[in-house]
C-alpha cells in the first residue's frame, strides 16, 4: 500500500524559468516521455507581468514519436489551453500576474509537451513543470 501521494508522482522540467522578452517569442517545452504513467499535469508559473495588453498562450502537443508532435484534442485535456494561459487585462497578483495555472493531459500518446508564447515585449519570467501521475508501478523513485 502506498503511504502518501509523494510516492506516486514524478516532476519533470518542461520549461526552466526563463524571461520571455520578444513579441511573439515562445518557449517550446521539453518533450516528456510518459511511459509508465497514465497522466500529466502541467503547472505554468508566471512572474510579474506589467503590460496590461500582454497575452500568454499555452499549447499542449502529443505524439507517438518525438518527431511528429501535434496539437492535443480538447477531449484529451483536463481544462483548456485558454484557461491555462493569461489574458490581457488588469494585473492583480495571483490572477493576471505572479500566478500559477495548470492544464492536464489524459490522452494515450507516449510523448507530450507544453509550451508558452507571449505577446509581451517585457521579459516576464515563466516556467512549466510536468507532474507525471498515476504510475503503472508504485512507489516511484525520487526524483
Amino acid at each position: 500500500m502506498i503511504a502518501n501521494k509523494h510516492e506516486v508522482m514524478r516532476t519533470v522540467v518542461g520549461v526552466a524559468p526563463v524571461a520571455i522578452g520578444t513579441t511573439g517569442t515562445g518557449q517550446v517545452g521539453k518533450i516528456i516521455d510518459r511511459s509508465g504513467y497514465s497522466g500529466v499535469e502541467f503547472l505554468i508559473a508566471a512572474g510579474a507581468i506589467t503590460s496590461t495588453a500582454a497575452v500568454f498562450t499555452v499549447t499542449v502537443k502529443e505524439g507517438d514519436v518525438t518527431g511528429t508532435m501535434t496539437s492535443v484534442a480538447d477531449a484529451n485535456l483536463i481544462g483548456t489551453e485558454v484557461l491555462a494561459g493569461i489574458a490581457a487585462g488588469a494585473r492583480t497578483s495571483g490572477v493576471g500576474s505572479r500566478v500559477t495555472k495548470r492544464i492536464g493531459y489524459k490522452g494515450d500518446k507516449k510523448f507530450v509537451q507544453c509550451g508558452i508564447k507571449s505577446t509581451a515585449t517585457a521579459g516576464t519570467l515563466v516556467s512549466i513543470t510536468g507532474l507525471l501521475h498515476s504510475p503503472r508501478y508504485a512507489p516511484t523513485t525520487n526524483p
